[in-house]
């Protein structure tokens, strides 16, 4: 056992004007102690060697076989169904959604497409330039 006491260590104290000591931490209340365990008292109330390993890891006895809970079975399977029929129906929604956005999108592009490759004067023909000659010429004369 140690038998010098703990001293704990000097704070340092300063002063203002008017004498009020300023700590660096609280001061204590009580002194410090060392903590010391109490010794434990050693209980062996059964000896190791007569314990039966056997007996300590052998499964509980189950109660006696019970009936068939079909009805939670059923249960079971049915919100498990159901959770599934959730899940495929919002991959089929995404799935349709994704499809009408590129159906539009390609709508959209080939109706671009359409008024940029027309001609502008309507009726449907062949757009673009066309070479025209005419004479004219006075018979009369």
């Amino acid at each position: 056992m140690d038998q010098h006491p703990y001293t704990p260590p000097t704070a340092a104290v300063l002063y203002i004007a008017d004498g009020q000591p300023l700590y660096a931490a609280p001061p204590q209340t009580a002194p410090l102690t060392l903590y010391r365990p109490v010794p434990q008292p050693n209980h062996q109330a059964v000896p190791l060697h007569a314990i039966d390993p056997t007996s300590v890891y052998l499964p509980a006895q189950a109660a006696e076989p019970g009936r068939d809970v079909w009805p939670a079975r059923l249960l079971a399977g049915g919100i498990g169904t159901g959770a599934a029929g959730i899940g495929l129906g919002f991959l089929f929604q995404a799935i349709a959604a994704a499809a009408t956005g590129i159906g539009l999108l390609a709508a959209v592009l080939a109706l671009i497409w359409l008024l940029k490759n027309t001609s502008g004067s309507g009726g449907g023909g062949r757009g673009g330039a066309v070479n025209l000659s005419v004479n004219v010429t006075n018979r009369n004369r």
